[in-house]
């Protein structure tokens, strides 16, 4: 008995909330928007957003409390936006080691400016939301983030609460997945460029690490001790200004050599990172998102490049989805995992695509 409360006290002082105690959000506070770069909301992709213009399409910083931890999100809004009137909404969760500025902003952003309202919020622990330690990636919470953002659109005003979809991005992607086999106030389902965190941490990225998933599993039970004690406990951050073009095009995989580009280089923020905790693997490496699929039952539509080497996550999930019957994996011909969240040809036919999907199921 002892143990068990000890274990909840020390849960409680890591995360800043109970398990048991999961709290919605009940309102939303406006928020002075941080500049970057030149842009004036720190908007990092292309084509975003400079100012807000009266009759276009508009963005709101705000921030909401969840769970007792302070969110930092942005909502678009469509053009001509009347509160009084009912809007369709959209939630956007950003990749692994994103933030709500980059690939999420430039989704939610071409989802408003076809009549949604749309929120990307930064995970909690992550970005320029609350929560220490900093960089906790742990399932749980980052499906949490999403529940929080349908709290969110369900008290927006102008959104049609009955109208609501969600979109994920690469991890975000995966964690939508896992939100939307219990988030019933949700009518369509979609991915881009799905990422199934679990299953990488666990056993590598395509499968290359399946031979040392015990001896990992035992650093990072070694890593929570370590947290407790308050010793270092990141995984470490990645010197992109050390990265030179040669090292670069080393890299065997799509995915993380793209990857070094986009968010070192071309897309780069200060807020994204591809560091976590190294504690966050005891509960990744423990968790699937396609575990379970079976449990999504609205429309899902998938969509993922022809030649992107993270493809295999996408066509696992959409084979475990059987809930459902109204499902496609839609593939961009010729893009890598990394391409689709930027270029220009290859995110013209996502939002066509996301188009035709969220104009027929929502």
């Amino acid at each position: 008995m002892r143990l068990a409360i000890f274990t909840a006290m020390v849960l409680f002082a890591l995360f800043g909330t109970a398990f048991a105690d999961i709290s919605p959000v009940k309102s939303f506070q406006e928020r002075k928007p941080e500049p970057y770069n030149g842009n004036a909301f720190g908007f990092v992709y292309g084509g975003a957003l400079t100012e807000n213009v009266k009759g276009k399409v508009n963005v709101h910083t705000i921030t909401y409390e969840l769970n007792g931890i302070k969110i930092a999100a942005n909502v678009y809004t469509p053009a001509d936006y009347d509160p009084s009137k009912k809007y369709p909404a959209v939630t956007v969760a950003h990749p692994n080691g994103g933030v709500k500025e980059q690939v999420a902003g430039l989704f939610a952003q071409r989802l408003a400016e076809l009549g949604y309202i749309t929120v990307a919020a930064d995970a909690a622990y992550q970005g320029g939301s609350g929560g220490e330690p900093r960089h906790t990636d742990i399932p749980f919470f980052r499906t949490e983030d999403i529940h929080g953002m349908v709290d969110l659109l369900s008290i927006y005003p102008g959104v049609d609460t009955e109208r609501i979809g969600m979109l994920g991005i690469c991890g975000g992607g995966g964690y939508t997945l896992n939100a939307a086999k219990s988030e019933k106030r949700v009518k369509a389902v979609a991915t881009l460029s799905m990422f199934n965190t679990g299953r990488v941490r666990r056993e590598g990225y395509m499968s290359s690490q399946v031979n040392k998933i015990q001896e990992t599993l035992k650093q990072a039970s070694e890593a929570r001790t370590a947290q407790i004690k308050g010793e270092n406990i990141s995984s470490g951050t990645v010197d992109f200004d050390a990265l030179t073009d040669d090292a670069i095009a080393k890299i065997t995989n799509d995915l993380y050599r793209e990857g070094m580009i986009y968010y070192g280089k071309t897309h780069r923020h200060p807020n994204s990172t591809f560091e976590y905790t190294r504690s966050s693997l005891s509960e990744l490496m423990s968790w699937d998102a396609a575990d379970n699929l079976k449990l999504i039952s609205v429309p899902l539509l998938m969509i993922a490049g022809s030649a992107a080497d993270s493809l295999y996550l996408s066509e696992d999930a959409i084979e475990k989805a059987t809930g459902t019957n109204d499902k496609e994996l839609f593939l961009i011909q010729g893009a890598y995992h990394i391409q689709t969240y930027y270029v220009p040809e290859y995110v013209e036919q996502e939002i066509k695509k996301l188009q035709e999907f969220f104009g027929r199921t929502l």
